[in-house]
């Protein structure tokens, strides 16, 4: 979706070998690339969240040998539609400050507590973004791994 702005949920079905889970093991779910902030959860368990680099969860604990239920949800920023939005017929007044513009004053529409005329989801006092900006990546870019790593005791 181009304009999109929320949350979008991923699920799928893996299979994780017995070999992965074996003791002294730990299993990581990687992410790769994820714009903005992932909640990971394994078999209905919530593993928390991921919100910077590296997009990596420990999911031995929540993973068992064989399907596993796997779902990542994806929260982006406004940005995206804001700028979707702003492709639409004006509904307000905008004045220019420092690195972008204001609202003038308020519309009619919001002061009478109506929807947006022009059928625009979002409304700010603030325009940062405009039509002519560029969409920011969003979502689970990946590639999502499966890493198995080997647990070692010091001493």
């Amino acid at each position: 979706v181009k304009y999109f702005s929320g949350t979008a949920t991923y699920r799928r079905r893996m299979d994780v070998s017995p070999e992965m889970l074996r003791a002294n093991r730990r299993l990581y779910l990687d992410l790769g690339s994820v714009h903005v902030i992932a909640e990971v959860r394994l078999n209905g368990r919530d593993l928390g969240l991921v919100w910077k680099p590296p997009y990596r969860v420990d999911i031995t604990e929540a993973a068992r040998p064989g399907a596993n239920d796997l779902e990542i949800s994806v929260v982006n920023l406004w940005p995206n539609r804001l700028i979707g939005d702003d492709h639409l017929p004006p509904d307000c007044e905008w004045k220019p400050k420092l690195w972008s513009e204001v609202l003038a004053r308020y519309p009619q529409w919001l002061l009478e507590n109506k929807p947006q005329p022009n059928g625009a989801v979002t409304f700010t006092t603030w325009r940062h973004w405009t039509k002519n900006d560029p969409l920011l990546e969003s979502g689970l870019l990946g590639p999502v791994r499966l890493v198995p790593a080997a647990r070692l005791t010091a001493g």
